[in-house]
């Protein structure tokens, strides 16, 4: 399990949320602090024609980084929903399908569908927060391939719903490997260093300016590390879709169980 998925898994989100704006307000306020007291500002303020454009460059590359990544983790989120809902209609299409077919058959491919939606949220919603799978969903869509495989259209009507029915099968498995997949897959690992080593160096380059105000330097550092921890800290919880505070709920499977399709 990557080390930012156990994070969002044994750390609530408000005390994680605190801890990570509280080492950017550390940070920023104790830098500070040390370099001034080592460095007088009269110095630090004799350099700020050059320090001053170096800053602005650096900022604006690591707020293109930032907000590039803030969206696309967003994004792959909106995915990761909109796919969950497509697989639980996926079901609901079979179990529609199902009613062409003959009683055994129908009753057959409602059961299994009955038994998907409530593995999938009472078993594999709490594994998939630790990316992990269920061996029963796995099972119950191994079924649902070996009774497709064996069933023989009687009609031309029954041939129409019984390709539609095993195209909607892929499609949910797919569906499913997809979730599985999103379930484990966050932030490369390498792009987390660039981000927190970015954000730390664009707090750090803060000491080297020298304004006649302690009070009012700390402050201004103090608001710049917390809007990139906060930023960090948005990165993180949308990182993996299924785990932490904020995730995707097993709502839309809860909605074909209680039949409200």
């Amino acid at each position: 399990m990557p080390f930012t998925q156990q994070l969002l898994l044994t750390i609530p989100p408000f005390i994680l949320g605190l801890l990570t704006l509280g080492i950017g307000v550390i940070l920023s306020i104790g830098g500070l602090v040390i370099m001034r007291k080592f460095v007088p500002h009269q110095k630090l303020k004799a350099h700020h024609d050059v320090a001053g454009p170096i800053f602005s460059t650096l900022g604006v590359v690591y707020a293109v980084l930032l907000g590039f990544v803030v969206v696309t983790v967003w994004q792959n989120f909106d995915r990761s929903r909109f796919n969950v809902e497509k697989e639980a209609n996926c079901l609901i299409d079979l179990y529609g399908c199902a009613e062409s077919f003959n009683t055994e058959m129908k009753e057959q491919v409602r059961s299994l569908t009955t038994e998907y939606a409530r593995a999938v949220v009472d078993e594999e919603w709490p594994m998939i927060a630790r990316g992990q799978e269920s061996p029963r969903v796995e099972n119950i869509v191994r079924k649902f391939w070996i009774l497709y495989s064996n069933y023989l259209p009687r009609d031309a009507t029954e041939q129409v719903f019984f390709q539609e029915s095993v195209r909607r099968l892929s499609e949910l498995s797919d569906l499913r490997t997809i979730r599985l997949i999103d379930s484990k897959s966050g932030v490369n690992p390498i792009l987390w260093f660039v981000l927190l080593f970015g954000g730390v160096t664009t707090i750090i380059f803060t000491f080297l300016f020298g304004a006649e105000s302690l009070r009012a330097q700390i402050a201004m550092a103090t608001l710049l590390a917390v809007l990139i921890f906060l930023m960090l800290f948005t990165i993180l919880l949308f990182d993996f879709p299924f785990t932490g505070g904020i995730r995707i709920s097993p709502a839309a499977f809860n909605a074909v169980l209680s039949g409200r399709y």
